[in-house]
């Protein structure tokens, strides 16, 4: 697979007679496949396995302000969901069964999120963004996610649960790495972050 999948959703809510509330995401989760013959590069660090979120230094970003009702810090993962005309975003135990992403940044606008964010969460007042926050999906290594169709939002789930539609288990996380084919032989595919470094290596269940 290649390319990228970049979708929006947003909600509108009143809020008083002169001005409309506004939620809304974006994600990108579409990985590239490799081959499977491609070996780990040795100067890379590979995170091991842990019961939360998997540290990675690309996603300790900075808080630049930004407004927006739910109260997060860097580090701190939540869970992404609702539709494309209804976002919704609640806390989350980073790795638990309900996290789905983690906050790598805070910002005033969705545009000044990194380039290679996963997703992004915003909300406007009045046609203008208030407030963004930033997320990577909450990767732990040895553990699964459920893509889905590419419409739906990544979904913890158990590696040997067979109702998954597009489920990867994370085989190792690269930093100082841009390239998925820098992933080890266990990985068939992967995420690349070039603009922070780091490359998540993912095997298809």
């Amino acid at each position: 697979m290649s390319g990228i999948v970049r979708r929006l959703c947003t909600a509108v809510i009143a809020t008083s007679a002169i001005a409309a509330f506004t939620v809304g995401c974006g994600s990108d989760i579409e990985p590239k496949a490799i081959a499977e013959s491609s070996s780990s590069v040795a100067d890379s660090t590979t995170t091991s396995a842990a019961p939360t979120t998997s540290k990675i230094t690309g996603q300790e970003g900075s808080d630049d302000g930004g407004d927006v009702d739910i109260d997060v810090s860097i580090g701190d993962c939540v869970k992404l969901g609702g539709t494309t005309t209804a976002a919704e975003i609640d806390n989350a135990d980073c790795g638990s069964k309900e996290s789905n992403y983690k906050v790598v940044a805070k910002v005033p606008t969705s545009d000044q999120c990194a380039s290679d964010v996963d997703s992004y969460y915003y909300e406007t007042l009045a046609g203008d963004e208030q407030g963004a926050v930033c997320l990577d999906v909450d990767w732990v290594v040895g553990g699964c996610m459920d893509l889905g169709s590419g419409m739906d939002e990544p979904a913890r789930i158990e590696c040997s649960d067979a109702s998954g539609t597009n489920v990867v288990e994370v085989v190792e996380i690269l930093q100082n790495s841009t390239s998925i084919d820098e992933c080890g032989s266990g990985a068939d595919s992967g995420f690349e972050h070039p603009e922070r470094k780091f490359t998540v290596c993912v095997a298809t269940l």
